[in-house]
């Protein structure tokens, strides 16, 4: 018996992209000088499907059909490239073996059910389709046509597939766009975070090819909000925000998705349908989707004016803090992610950096203690110093410049840098008078299709809190990466009348010091923290239980048990304090073996 892999474009795929409803491609919109102006791109095509050469085919016999079992996975090499071969219920399937958000190796990742899901950061695959189901990333796996012949396992697959690995799946574009008002709009949505442009995105997928307009106060298009802190390493190397995008200007050209930089929306008229911006523009909308993330805080003491006191948020805040840091004294306001994050990064170029924070221990009510003081040796092993217990009470300048950080505690600390992460609050100060409900704390409240109580009107991203299944339907806020891109498209499915309900577990990683610490669950309000491996050598598990549930779970050094632990609570199954004593959960980890856990528990 033989296995061959061979590409193959459905027939409603393919006739979506041979077909062009306005046949050229539609303006962006940018701000200048205070007014919204088209402009048309270069018409650069995106071509979303490179298979349809012959010449372009590659065939190679990879294995014995027998060599792999129910379950398995294997990575294949074609010599111009490589593929994933899974079997599963007695079929084979063959995708892209790299996750397109960061290239991970699927085949260290986690295969349940049909999909697999990425070790690194979560993000899952459809075995059969190459599809991505959740997040976070934007592009799907090429998938090849499995056949079997002889006993032998040959795959037929695209050269440019197997070098690229990744694929955009097929979009609808926007019909008679010539025709359109300026000033309405089919779908508005306020925001070009990740919620935003995945809302967008999955719009054109399901074939909607009606006017769609993203507005955002940034002066770029949509980037990879992640990557900023690592943008502080690439400063060297003659960076630019291109190199962070989530998708280049020819793709919105392309799709005929509407962007609007560095434009404000002051107020929303829910009763007429209409969005006012700052500068006096007024835009009409049909569907609107707000997915404004947040707002950083600032420092209330003494002398917060000063120069060079940073919240990064854009290149440009990385750019300036770079340059500045460079062998220069750094302070830290905030052992938060983006405080310990940036620490990390600046660790090695400035002279010195300093940590201040409240909390007994970094991470605490996330991580818990013993973690967080994990996590606070390693920073302290390299050159990281801490300041605990305490906090600002004076930033003091030298001709208008940052000099010294006054403490509450006393101490005086040189600094010609500081870097404020101390938390944020929802960006939804401007929807105070629309009707539409927020909380006390200024988050927007959705339910599960990410609706807000004013019929027409989604919410999604940092700035909500919607009902989680992992946790009985709590209404929570999750403000990750992963989760935003998830409510964009649960919003868009629903903005189609597509009844999709979120039901997502979150998942979140950092990394510090080349080591990453990823996470699952929702671990809030946990009572206790099951610890299996070694804190001193950083290769651990962490389980957060509440009650006798585990909610959550955090690993370094111990891939793919975090995306493991993830498919058992996607899958609704309950995972007890008990099933995590040592000896079941390292068995567990080195066979890979969930059959203990997914036939226990509700």
């Amino acid at each position: 018996v033989e296995v061959k892999i061979e590409v193959v474009i459905p027939e409603k795929e393919r006739s979506k992209e041979e077909m062009s409803p306005n046949g050229k491609a539609s303006p962006l919109i940018y701000k200048v000088n205070g007014t919204a102006r088209h402009y048309h791109l270069e018409e650069h095509p995106i071509a979303s499907n490179p298979y349809h050469h012959p010449k372009d085919l590659v065939e190679a016999s990879v294995c014995h059909v027998k060599d792999l079992e129910n379950g398995q996975m294997r990575e294949v090499d074609l010599g111009c490239g490589k593929a994933l071969l899974i079997k599963e219920g007695g079929e084979f399937h063959a995708v892209g073996h790299k996750c397109p958000h960061y290239g991970a190796p699927l085949v260290k990742g986690v295969l349940s059910k049909g999909r697999v899901r990425c070790p690194w950061h979560g993000a899952c695959f459809n075995i059969s389709t190459g599809d991505i189901e959740d997040f976070p990333g934007l592009d799907s796996l090429p998938r090849f046509q499995v056949k079997i012949e002889k006993e032998k396992v040959y795959i037929r697959a695209s050269k440019q597939a197997l070098q690229t690995q990744r694929r955009t799946k097929m979009m609808a574009k926007c019909i008679s766009l010539s025709n359109y008002n300026l000033s309405s709009t089919n779908v508005l949505i306020i925001g070009a975070g990740a919620a935003g442009l995945v809302c967008a995105e999955t719009l054109r997928q399901e074939g909607f090819s009606d006017r769609i307009v993203m507005c955002t106060m940034d002066r770029h298009l949509p980037y990879d909000r992640p990557k900023l802190k690592k943008w502080l390493y690439l400063q060297s190397m003659d960076s630019h925000p291109e190199q962070i995008a989530l998708r280049p200007k020819e793709f919105f050209c392309t799709y005929d998705i509407e962007v609007l930089t560095e434009m404000q929306v002051a107020a929303v008229d829910v009763k007429n349908k209409v969005a006012m911006f700052k500068d006096g523009f007024k835009m009409e909308y049909n569907k609107l989707l707000v997915a404004t993330g947040n707002t950083p805080k600032a420092l209330s003491c003494k002398g917060k004016e000063v120069e060079n006191i940073f919240n990064i948020r854009t290149p440009e805040d990385a750019n300036r803090v770079v340059k500045l840091a460079t062998s220069k004294n750094v302070v830290i306001v905030g052992a938060s992610f983006l405080g310990m994050e940036v620490a990390a990064y600046l660790a090695e170029r400035a002279h010195s950096v300093s940590v201040v924070e409240l909390e007994e221990v970094p991470f605490k009510k996330f991580f818990g203690e013993r973690v967080g003081r994990a996590i606070m040796k390693m920073f302290e092993s390299n050159r990281v110093k801490f300041y605990m217990q305490t906090e600002v009470s004076e930033l003091r300048e030298q001709e208008g410049k940052l000099k010294e950080v006054v403490l509450k505690s006393g101490k005086v600390l040189r600094a010609d840098v500081c870097v404020v992460g101390v938390g944020a609050v929802p960006a939804t100060s401007f929807l105070k008078q629309s009707g539409i409900n927020i909380d006390s704390k200024g988050f927007i409240v959705v339910n599960k299709m990410m609706q807000t109580n004013i019929p027409g009107v989604f919410a999604a991203g940092d700035a909500v809190t919607f009902p989680l299944a992992l946790r009985n339907n709590k209404k929570v806020n999750v403000p990750h990466w992963q989760m935003a891109h998830m409510h964009g498209r649960v919003a868009a499915q629903n903005m189609l009348a597509h009844g999709m309900e979120i039901s997502t577990v979150p998942y979140l990683w950092t990394a510090m010091f080349g080591k990453s610490i990823r996470y699952a669950g929702h671990g809030e309000g946990f009572d206790d923290v099951v610890i299996q491996g070694d804190l001193d050598e950083l290769k651990f598990v962490a389980f957060y239980t509440k009650s006798d549930e585990v909610v959550a779970v955090a690993s370094m050094n111990y891939d793919p048990i975090v995306s493991k632990v993830a498919e058992i609570l996607a899958a609704g199954r309950t995972i007890r304090k008990r099933d995590v004593d040592t000896a079941i959960f390292f068995l567990f980890f080195r066979t890979g073996d969930m059959s203990w856990l997914t036939g226990k528990g509700s």
